[in-house]
């Protein structure tokens, strides 16, 4: 099976009028976010010296994305996407206008600044989801990862001048005007989006609902070993590279004694090195697999870790952020790319939803932790222990290997249509199927290994429970059984099913000695008398 190659190079995807438009609006949208960040990490700097009050900022923007990123992910699959992401940019931008006039009449206060960091951080998690599903329809399908890759560098692009503009204008005029210049930047975001002619979506039958699909995406997330490892890695790495995060505002003004542009100037480093390492991330995959990157992401972010705690001169710390940030977009692209790799596309924004909850638990978790530490022992010492225990995670992680990612997740479409005396209400259930194999006695043990193998497969597309039985009178009967929850339900997992599970299919269908095919059989269950 071929693959289709970009129509262009890796920024085909520019000549695309939507895409290109879009593309430039988020980025600009994205600058304003990150000055809308420094400004209020700075601010809290002056309402509190306090490590966990500086850190508490960091957690609170980060713990809604923790909380809501599954419901933003099923949200994503069952409203306009466009006009989801309009409601979420303008939810983001009277959160802008509230800092903006309270930070302008001088009645910003700890608590006020927390909340609306948190409300904000609502927004992201409502929008993150949506951003990332939407690049299907924006490009041709083969320019698709080109996108992907572009959008990754648009994030950085901000990342590299929205901290450092914000540093700017707080130094220069103050925190109100920061504030204004994020909500200009939410404006010609919407007008982007009032702009894109997206076509409507085309009704489906087998449209999921909120709980049904939600409920669908936790059974995937539980059932897949691989997604587990991915999500493993990176709940180990984000929650000890967190503490670097967390502190930084007060490493900038404590440590390095520098001010509101400084700081600005330290997370640009981080963006510029993010680029740095996006270019030459090609060059790095041939020579290191993906464990290699994450081991020397995890060696070079312990680095840069105990040498802030030292204290250097502002020089040698603006060029240990600038190798900050190849790591961190080396860590994010890696096991974002291993995540993606390992889901099929009608789950895709639900198991990216998973990882940004993981991803933003571990860093929640670790910053209000190393503030906790910060204030009992230190900066220094907290960036200390932070950087042993980044060292010693990614060596025993190292030995946790990503999956590849090289199963053929394409839907296989090869399940016959089930067999029906009269039309089936789709929720109607729950539906037991039972599917009975005839396997000689020599091939029961590689027939039950196989199988087990293929319940995973089962979980994942829908079953709720699956089981194996024999026959008492003729052991070479044997019955493998899963039950769905509603006849729509199995239905939708006739057309989830993938090529590389029908492989895995084949390798249990390989051990059945009967002259047809399995018998499948669908059951739905029956309302008892007096029962609606």
């Amino acid at each position: 099976m071929s693959t289709a190659k970009s129509s262009g190079g890796s920024f085909a995807p520019l000549a695309q009028p939507v895409f290109a438009v879009l593309w430039a609006a988020t980025v600009l949208g994205n600058t304003g976010s990150f000055m809308r960040d420094v400004a209020s990490s700075w601010l809290m700097t002056d309402l509190s010296a306090s490590p966990a009050a500086v850190a508490m900022v960091q957690a609170a923007g980060t713990l809604p994305i923790f909380l809501l990123a599954i419901p933003a992910g099923v949200l994503t699959d069952i409203l306009d996407r466009r006009k989801f992401l309009i409601a979420v940019q303008l939810l983001l931008a009277s959160v802008s206008i509230s800092l903006m006039v309270l930070a302008q009449t001088g009645m910003l206060s700890v608590s006020a600044l927390i909340g609306l960091t948190f409300l904000g951080g609502i927004g992201a998690a409502l929008m993150g989801p949506t951003w990332q599903a939407i690049v299907p329809e924006l490009v041709k399908r083969e320019d698709v990862k080109s996108a992907v890759a572009l959008n990754s560098l648009g994030i950085n692009i901000a990342r590299s001048i929205g901290p450092a503009a914000g540093g700017l204008l707080l130094a220069a005029f103050g925190a109100g005007l920061t504030y204004g210049a994020d909500v200009a930047s939410y404006i010609i975001v919407i007008a982007a989006l009032v702009w894109w002619p997206r076509a409507k979506n085309a009704n489906d039958a087998l449209q999921e609902n909120f709980l049904g699909a939600f409920r669908a995406g936790l059974r995937y997330t539980r059932a897949s070993r691989p997604l587990h490892v991915v999500l493993l890695r990176a709940a180990i790495f984000f929650a000890f590279a967190s503490a670097v995060w967390a502190l930084l505002p007060l490493v900038a003004r404590q440590l390095l004694g520098g001010d509101a542009s400084f700081y600005g100037i330290l997370l640009g480093a981080v963006g510029a090195g993010a680029i740095g390492g996006a270019l030459v991330m090609p060059k790095l995959r041939e020579r290191l697999n993906a464990d290699g990157l994450m081991l020397g992401a995890a060696i070079i972010t312990a680095i840069v870790m105990a040498i802030l705690s030292l204290a250097p001169p502002k020089a040698v710390a603006i060029v240990a952020l600038l190798f900050l940030g190849g790591a961190w977009i080396t860590a994010l692209t890696t096991l974002n790319g291993a995540a993606q790799a390992v889901l099929p596309n009608w789950v895709r924004g639900r198991g990216l939803a998973v990882y940004l909850t993981v991803f933003n638990g571990a860093m929640t978790a670790g910053s209000l932790g190393w503030g906790a530490v910060g204030t009992a022992v230190g900066i220094q010492a907290t960036l200390i222990i932070g950087a042993v225990g980044l060292l010693v995670a990614g060596l025993i992680m190292h030995r946790v290997k990503l999956p590849a990612g090289d199963a053929d997740l394409v839907p296989s479409s090869h399940w016959p249509e089930p067999l029906v005396a009269e039309p089936v209400a789709h929720d109607r259930g729950p539906v037991l199927i039972l599917i009975e194999y005839n396997v000689e006695k020599h091939n029961r043990s590689a027939f039950l290994r196989a199988l087990n193998d293929m319940s995973q497969e089962r979980r994942r597309d829908g079953a709720y429970g699956w089981g194996v039985t024999e026959d008492s009178a003729d052991p070479e009967k044997i019955v493998e059984w899963f039950m769905v929850e509603s006849w729509a339900e199995h239905l939708r997992q006739h057309k989830r099913v993938s090529n590389a599970d029908a492989d895995l299919q084949g390798k249990v269908l390989a051990y059945h000695s009967g002259p047809e095919k399995p018998v499948v059989r669908h059951f739905l269950t029956i309302n008892r008398p007096g029962k609606a």
